[in-house]
C-alpha cells in the first residue's frame, strides 16, 4: 500500500462521505487543483495524486515500457482506488486525464459513479472529417522542440495553453510546472497523449459523464467537445465562458459552479 501511496504521492483530504479523485493533466501535478479543492473539502473526501514522472511522484518507478501507452497510467489510477478501497468515485480529469479516467471506468465501471472531463479530447490529430486541432507534423515539431530546447518549449507553450494574457502570473505558474517535469518523461508523456486515438473506446463507456469545454481552447477545438458529447452515452455538454485549456486555474469559480451543478 505504501508503495502506491508514495509512487503517486497520494494525498487524502476533506471530510465528506462521497469521494472525488482529481487527476491532473500533462505537464502538471496535483497542485493545479489548489483553487478548486477548498470548495469541495466540506462535503467530499478528496484524493489527489501525481502521475509517475510528475510532481513529487517516485521517478524511479517510471519505465518507458509501462508508460509508453495509456494502460500504464490507467493501471495506476485503478491501483490508487483499490489501495484506498474506494467506490462510487467521482473522477474529475483534466485534459489527458479525462481519457485515462474513462479507460479506467471501462475496465472497472463498478468503481465509478461519475466522470467529469475538463478540456477532454479523444484524439488531438485531424483525421479525414474529424477535426482534432493538430496535423501530425505540428505534433512532431512540438516533440522535437521538447527534445532540443525543453525550456524554450515550455515558454512557448504556456501562454498558448493558458490563454489568459491579463494574468501573466498564471502563465508563469504553468510554465514553472512544465519546466519542473522531467524532460524525458514529459516528452514521452506528450507523445503518448498527442498521438493517441480513443474514439473507438467512447462507445464502451457507460459511466455518466460531464464534458466541460472551454470556449477558446488552443489545444482542444469546440467541435471535439461536441464530438465527445455525441459519442458518449449519458453525457452532458457544457460550453464554458472560460478561455484557454486550464479553466480550473484561470476560471476556478465557473469550474466549481459547473461541477457542483452537475453533482447536485
Amino acid at each position: 500500500m505504501n508503495d502506491i501511496m508514495a509512487r503517486n504521492n497520494v494525498k487524502v483530504i476533506g471530510e465528506g462521505d462521497r469521494t472525488i479523485i482529481f487527476a491532473h493533466g500533462f505537464g502538471c501535478d496535483q497542485s493545479m487543483w489548489q483553487y478548486i479543492t477548498p470548495s469541495f473539502e466540506k462535503e467530499f473526501r478528496i484524493i489527489l495524486f501525481d502521475y509517475v514522472g510528475s510532481g513529487n511522484s517516485d521517478l524511479s518507478a517510471y519505465t518507458t515500457e509501462k508508460y509508453s501507452q495509456f494502460s500504464g497510467y490507467v493501471q495506476d489510477v485503478l491501483d490508487i482506488i483499490e489501495t484506498l478501497n474506494l467506490n462510487n468515485v467521482i473522477f474529475v480529469g483534466h485534459s489527458v486525464s479525462s481519457m485515462i479516467g474513462m479507460l479506467a471506468s471501462i475496465e472497472r465501471p463498478d468503481y465509478f459513479d461519475k466522470l467529469i472531463m475538463v478540456g477532454p479530447s479523444p484524439r488531438y490529430l485531424n483525421d479525414g472529417d474529424y477535426v482534432g486541432g493538430f496535423e501530425k507534423s505540428d505534433i512532431i515539431e512540438l516533440l522535437d522542440m521538447m527534445e532540443m530546447n525543453f525550456t524554450g518549449w515550455a515558454s512557448f507553450m504556456a501562454p498558448l495553453a493558458m490563454n489568459h494574457p491579463d494574468h501573466p502570473d498564471l502563465t508563469e505558474q504553468l510554465e514553472r510546472s512544465f519546466i519542473s517535469t522531467n524532460p524525458v518523461v514529459a516528452r514521452e508523456f506528450a507523445e503518448v497523449t498527442f498521438l493517441s486515438d480513443h474514439r473507438e473506446a467512447l462507445l464502451k463507456s457507460t459511466v455518466p459523464t460531464l464534458i466541460m469545454q472551454c470556449s477558446d481552447d488552443s489545444i482542444v477545438p469546440i467541435v471535439v467537445g461536441e464530438y465527445l458529447h455525441s459519442h458518449l452515452k449519458d453525457s452532458t455538454f457544457r460550453l464554458m465562458e472560460a478561455k484557454g485549456h486550464y479553466p480550473h486555474i484561470s476560471h476556478p469559480e465557473e469550474t466549481i459552479s459547473l461541477i457542483n451543478e452537475y453533482l447536485a
